[in-house]
């Protein structure tokens, strides 16, 4: 400190007292001797005497005398201090300094600075002390771990400052060790979680980082897997039994986990990794994995230790825990992407219920990320005119001729190409873009029928059948919706039927049936879609005001196949339309369009363009995935469908036969009775124009052949 030096040439009156502990007194000055007063009484006027000699210049304003004050203060500062001259010897120390030292009052000055070894400070540990004792440097912090003479261990701060006044430099010593201490407990909270005691979230990718480098550089070989659990139904816990509960709980599956993972250990003996990621996620990594099988045994385990019941502060309480699984080469990934991948699997194995595991697949996560496109761009897609509507016709199975048509939806998609309805319908309805949709499908669907009635007058129309969700049941006011179509486009509403699928209609109460009631009333025909797709339970047919069934084609795939007598191969399963170009955008060649032929409705070469059948005959009309027809087919199928029509019949039902691609499988619904079928005998769903080309001809199908005259 700059006030705490020693000038060489002190002035009498400012001479200091000496201290203990600091620097020498400086020595007496001899003080001026001054006259006697001169007598007035007798001289007029004083004697000259001799002139004194001038004060002694004041120092700088930065360099003021070490008087008594400045020097009480060093002296009773907390900070401990000591001024250190060039030479690196303490010429001062202030109390504190020896009191934190343990060393006896006014000890140190006069020692040389790197002698005081509990502050390690030497030339080898702080290389720029010599610079900063004379002024080549400014300063010098560094940090030391010094054992206490008390017993124990302090952290401190040295801070070594250059002062040209004194031409040396002033130590201070800070204590840090709460700091440090603080700093010390945050990283091990940082490591390990202070609930469970199992390694924290960033010790954890910490860990995870470092396997992945090391198994990365061995060939490229290694492999790494990783399980992330959460539990079932946690925030039930915390809400019904309390945060407390709740955490007894995590510990306790902490335990359990900790119990379990040296029953886990790789082929190469290392137990996994546990950790606690956060919440109710706990982490189990796994090096040297040997595929993807060897995790998901090691999910099916875990899920099952957890499953059993944990007693919490006098509760007995049962949770289950889902799992999202990833084993990949370790140079192939990094710790964010697979611990991102292990995320989404386990967001997958949640979303299909309690108490499962999901195994990470790049192309369900790609495909994923396809359908977040598609439902950012559905909305506007409806409002830009990019969805189209063809038409399947609806055959009476007992002549051939043209009764009804399907509208089923497509969406040309300026980036993907041309999509079926199973590529995006399921997207609309989670968004609630269905509703829209389905406004536009329904009303060009009822313009179209309109426009066949007024292009025929007199001759008998088809009608429409539109697709309908439960979602546009419940979220929209379809019945006002209907109506208004039909007010604007004048359909006689005889000539709409609208189909829900079974899986749909069963176990709706409420809303949707009082608004299928109302469709009923109205004149609408209402269809059950699918029907026959495992629900045992048809007391719901004499519920809903149901006016046809729609025979799922499982079972008419199910037919025997009799080519002998048709002189024909059997038809191949019907396949998904393939997938379009992503990178051109080109719609899938030959998918959804009637092959070239004699007629408006030529059916489809199949050699030509074998398993490009378009999707919806399998997934959209039929709902489920296709059986394949064999020679020997299922005779079951044929007695379960001949018992459905005579049931439907008994209740006033029309039945339709979804899936009829021979002539056998028509031949064999008609003898039992069946009312119209649908399938790519007749016709795959064309253009309206191609329908329309139809009902100014015969009016009757191609698949049919022409009725002997009478």
């Amino acid at each position: 400190h700059p006030s705490l030096t020693t000038p060489s040439t002190p002035r009498a009156q400012d001479a200091p007292t000496p201290g203990p502990g600091l620097w020498p007194a400086p020595p007496p000055a001899s003080a001026p001797q001054r006259p006697a007063p001169p007598n007035t009484a007798h001289q007029a006027a004083p004697p000259r005497t001799s002139t004194p000699p001038p004060p002694a210049p004041a120092p700088a304003p930065a360099d003021p005398p070490p008087d008594a004050p400045h020097r009480a203060a060093f002296d009773a500062a907390p900070l401990p201090m000591a001024l250190v001259d060039e030479a690196g010897t303490i010429t001062a120390a202030n109390p504190a300094l020896h009191d934190y030292l343990a060393l006896p009052a006014a000890s140190l000055p006069g020692r040389p600075l790197t002698h005081l070894t509990a502050l390690g400070l030497t030339p080898h540990t702080a290389p720029g002390l010599p610079e900063v004792f004379k002024g080549r440097r400014h300063h010098l912090v560094c940090t030391r771990r010094i054992a206490s003479p008390r017993g124990g261990e302090t952290w401190a701060e040295l801070r070594l400052e250059h002062l040209a006044s004194v031409r040396g430099a002033l130590l201070t010593v800070r204590d840090t060790s709460l700091g440090h201490d603080l700093r010390a407990r945050l990283r091990t909270a940082e490591r390990e979680d202070p609930l469970t005691r199992l390694a924290g979230r960033a010790h954890f990718l910490d860990r995870l980082a470092d396997t992945l480098e090391e198994h990365g550089l061995r060939g490229g070989r290694g492999r790494v897997g990783l399980c992330v659990l959460g539990l079932d139904g946690f925030r039930h816990v915390n809400t019904a039994h309390g945060h407390l509960v709740g955490d007894h709980l995590l510990r306790a599956v902490a335990a359990r986990l900790a119990r379990l993972a040296p029953l886990l250990a790789s082929a190469h003996g290392e137990a996994p990794v546990l950790a606690r990621l956060g919440g109710d996620e706990f982490a189990l990594l796994v090096s040297e994995t040997t595929g993807p099988g060897q995790l998901t045994e090691l999910a099916a385990t875990v899920l099952r230790e957890l499953r059993e019941p944990y007693d919490i502060a006098g509760r007995r309480l049962a949770v289950s825990a889902s799992a999202g699984v990833a084993e990949l080469r370790a140079r192939e990934t990094s710790p964010a992407e697979l611990l991102r991948a292990v995320t989404t699997a386990l967001g997958w194995a949640k979303a299909e219920g309690r108490g499962r595991w999901a195994l990470f697949d790049s192309a369900r996560r790609e495909d994923g990320a396809h359908q977040d496109l598609l439902a950012t761009a559905l909305r506007p897609a409806v409002r830009d005119g990019e969805f189209e509507l063809e038409y399947q016709p609806l055959v009476a199975l007992a002549d051939g001729t043209l009764h009804g048509v399907e509208a089923l939806v497509r969406w040309r998609h300026p980036r993907f190409g041309r999509l079926a309805p199973n590529r995006f319908i399921d997207v609309a309805e989670r968004d609630g873009s269905i509703v829209e949709l389905g406004r536009w499908v329904l009303r060009t669907a009822c313009a179209q029928a309109r426009s066949w009635q007024l292009a025929r007058p007199g001759a008998r129309p088809p009608y429409v059948s539109v697709n309908v969700t439960v979602r546009q049941l419940w979220d929209s006011d379809v019945v006002a919706d209907v109506a208004d179509v039909l007010a604007e486009t004048r359909l006689p509403p005889s000539l709409l039927q609208l189909e829900l699928t079974e899986s749909e209609v069963v176990g709706q109460t409420g809303r949707p049936l009082r608004a299928l009631q109302e469709l009923s009333d109205m004149g609408v025909r209402i269809a059950i879609d699918d029907f026959g797709t495992g629900y045992s339970n048809l007391s719901y047919l004499s519920r809903l005001p149901v006016s046809v069934l729609k025979l799922d084609g499982s079972f008419v795939r199910g037919f025997p196949f009799t080519g002998a007598a048709q002189g024909a191969e059997p038809p191949e399963a019907e396949t998904p339309e393939a997938e379009p170009p992503a990178a051109t955008g080109a719609p899938t060649p030959g998918a959804a369009t009637a092959a070239p032929g004699p007629g408006p409705l030529a059916t489809p070469d199949r050699s030509a363009a074998p398993g490009s059948r378009d999707r919806e005959a399998a997934s959209v009309i039929a709902g489920g995935p296709a059986r394949s027809t064999t020679a020997e087919g299922r005779p079951a199928d044929e007695v379960i469908v001949e018992a459905l029509v005579g049931l439907a019949h008994r209740l006033g039902l029309t039945v339709t036969a979804e899936c009829v691609e021979t002539r056998g499988q028509a031949e064999r619904l008609r003898a039992m009775g069946c009312d119209m079928g649908q399938g790519y005998l007749y016709s795959r769903p064309v253009p309206p124009e191609r329908i329309g080309l139809l009902l100014e001809t015969t009016g009757r199908c191609p698949g049919w052949p022409t009725p002997p005259p009478s």
